[in-house]
Parts: C-alpha cells; sequence; structure tokens
C-alpha cells in the first residue's frame, strides 16, 4: 500500500502517518516525487484494520498494491531511480559501459585490459575474481588475489570495479575491494545471499536468472531491497530457450518491461546474451536503443587465450569500434530528446 500526500502536506502530516503505520507493526518508507510525497507501507497491510488513515490530514488518498514486490514496484516508487556507484550514477541521462575479461588470470592480463577499457570510455571495468563454471574442471579464478589486482586497476585507471559474489561467506571480502556487487544468474535466487548484500548497502547488479521471470526477477531484487540496501540494478543477460545457436535468448523487452514495472535501472550484457563476439556490437546497439541504461560487456586483450568465454569476448580493436557505434547512439538519443518510453 501507498499513501498518496497532499502537495501542501506538513512534516506533522506525515508524521502522523507513519505513526499510525507503525502503531500497526508495519514499516513505513517515505518517497520524495516531482510534486508530491509518498509514503510506502511495508508488510501485511491488513494489519491496518480500521485504521482511518485517509481520513487524517494531508492525506490526498491511499492506494493498494496488489504486486508480490512492493520496494522495487514503479507503483511503490512513481519517480525513476538513479544509483550512485562510486560516484558514477547508472539510471540516469548518462548511458554507462562496464568492460573487462570475464575472468582475472593474471596482474599483466587484468591492467592491460583496463586500459583497453578506459580508452574505449567504459566507466567501470569488470572481472571475475570467484568464478562459478559449470565444469568443476574449469578455472574458478583467482579469489582474494583477483581482487587486489582490481583494486590496483582502479587506483592506475580510475574505473570502478564490478565483480561477483557467489556464497554468503565471500560477501564482505568481495566488498572491501568492489565498487558494485554483482550477483550471477546462478545465483538470482540464493535468498541468503540476496539477504547478506542487502545488508552491505553496496550497490548491486543482479543478473537475471537463466530461465527466470521478470515477477520472479522482480521479487529477487525485493529481498535485497528489504534489507534497507534501495541500490539495486537490473541486468538482462539472456534466458535459456529451445534456441542452441546463440548461448541464451537475449531478452530485451525485458528492458521496456523492467522500466515499465520498477523505477530500478537496468543494463543489458549482449556477450552472455549470445556467447558470440560477432553478435555484441548489434546486440549492444539494439540495447541502447531501446532504452537500456547501460552495458556490460566481455573483452580481453588476447580472446583466444582465454581462460574463460574467449568466443563472446571482443578483441581491444573489436570493443574500440562498437564504443564509437554505442556513443555516437546514445549521444543522439539524447540529443534529440528520445525517452525509453517514447521507444
Amino acid at each position: 500500500m501507498v499513501i498518496i500526500m497532499n502537495p501542501d502536506a506538513t512534516a506533522e502530516n506525515i508524521k502522523d502517518v507513519i505513526e499510525m503505520i507503525q502503531g500497526a507493526g508495519l514499516s513505513a518508507k517515505v518517497m520524495e516525487g516531482s510534486q508530491q510525497r509518498i509514503v510506502g507501507v511495508i508488510g501485511d497491510k491488513t494489519r491496518l484494520g480500521s485504521c482511518a488513515i485517509d481520513a487524517l490530514p494531508g492525506v490526498e488518498r491511499s492506494v493498494s498494491i496488489s504486486k508480490s514486490y512492493k520496494l522495487a514496484s514503479r507503483e511503490f516508487h512513481p519517480q525513476s531511480s538513479v544509483i550512485d556507484v562510486d560516484g558514477v550514477p547508472i539510471g540516469g541521462d548518462e548511458f554507462v559501459v562496464m568492460a573487462g575479461p570475464c575472468a582475472v588470470e593474471s596482474r599483466e592480463q587484468l591492467l592491460e585490459a583496463a586500459e583497453i577499457a578506459k580508452k574505449g570510455g567504459a566507466k567501470f571495468l569488470r572481472g571475475g575474481a570467484y568464478k562459478p563454471r559449470t565444469s568443476p574442471y574449469s578455472f574458478q579464478g583467482l579469489e582474494e588475489e583477483g581482487l587486489k589486482y582490481l583494486a590496483e586497476a582502479k587506483e592506475k585507471t580510475g574505473l570502478r570495479i564490478v565483480t561477483e559474489v557467489t556464497e554468503v561467506e565471500a560477501v564482505p571480502t568481495v566488498a572491501a575491494y568492489a565498487d558494485l556487487l554483482q550477483i550471477g544468474a546462478r545465483n538470482m535466487q540464493n535468498f541468503r545471499l540476496l539477504k547478506e548484500v542487502g545488508r552491505t548497502q553496496k550497490p548491486v547488479l543482479l543478473k537475471r536468472g537463466l530461465a527466470a521471470t521478470l515477477d520472479e526477477w522482480l521479487n529477487a531484487a525485493e529481498y535485497i531491497l528489504n534489507e534497507g540496501n534501495p541500490n539495486v540494478i537490473f541486468c538482462e543477460r539472456g534466458i535459456r530457450t529451445y534456441e542452441t545457436y546463440t548461448r541464451n535468448t537475449l531478452d530485451l523487452s525485458a528492458v521496456a518491461a523492467i522500466k515499465h514495472l520498477s523505477h530500478l535501472p537496468i543494463i543489458v550484457d549482449p556477450s552472455h546474451g549470445t556467447g558470440k563476439w560477432r553478435f555484441i556490437k548489434p546486440m549492444a546497439l539494439a540495447a541502447t536503443a531501446c532504452g537500456a541504461d547501460g552495458l556490460i560487456m566481455e573483452m580481453h586483450p588476447n580472446p583466444a587465450k582465454a581462460l574463460s568465454d574467449g568466443p563472446q569476448s571482443l578483441t581491444p580493436e573489436n570493443y574500440c569500434d562498437l564504443m564509437d557505434s554505442v556513443t555516437k547512439l546514445a549521444r543522439f538519443m539524447k540529443e534529440s530528446g528520445i525517452k525509453t518510453q517514447d521507444v
């Protein structure tokens, strides 16, 4: 439920509403709209019983939210959220790119990739220090040693760091190095892990599960938000369908759907979405055109020697070419005033 206040509602009016909500054993969250303030009710609204919230001074009306996810809902938070990640806003006017290798393989490889990513215009360096792989015999990552290389790369280039955390026990360690905590597709419904990253207050990049519905994805975000962490960014990375030519089926309709259903920003991963380097550029451009707030993609100094995901990693030359095209398209859309809802 949300309580919509009158435009001229006073601080005392809002205080009275919050006290009534809390008196019923529920939680309240105040959100600032462009013209009105909204008080969100978190919990079982039936506890309010006969409480006449609509009769309180300053209240315009109360509106029930039928969705199982509340905090992630645009009904609950009508204004689009902009997530600040160590000074880089995601969800605002700027299109943000995250690039780097699938896995941190060595100090030299990562530092070289960081310089290439920065040269192309990326704001974030991606790189996996902990690598959950389908096969137990595949390269599993350098773990904390890899995190230290990521921290060094940030110090040298100024790029923010996004890296995956795969288990509850590793959250404090990864959070000490990363600016943006990534929850991978396989962990989208690892509810203990979602709760743990929610308690860190660090921004979280939540990837869509291998075959997750939008409702399941939004409810996964709700776990993080419910722990008091409002800094969640969705990442569409393709879902598993009957098609086997591409690694996954990149669902770009999810960008428009998430922006309709939620106030949280969303970026797209065309690398995992296709699994083939030659398809990354057209899908990156398509993601930009359909209103995504950014991209995350894999780039390697030498994809032929990559220990993980070489076939879907861009060469430095292909990466810079892609960035040139994406930057031009994003600039055109911004200067033309094209908004997501117009596409």
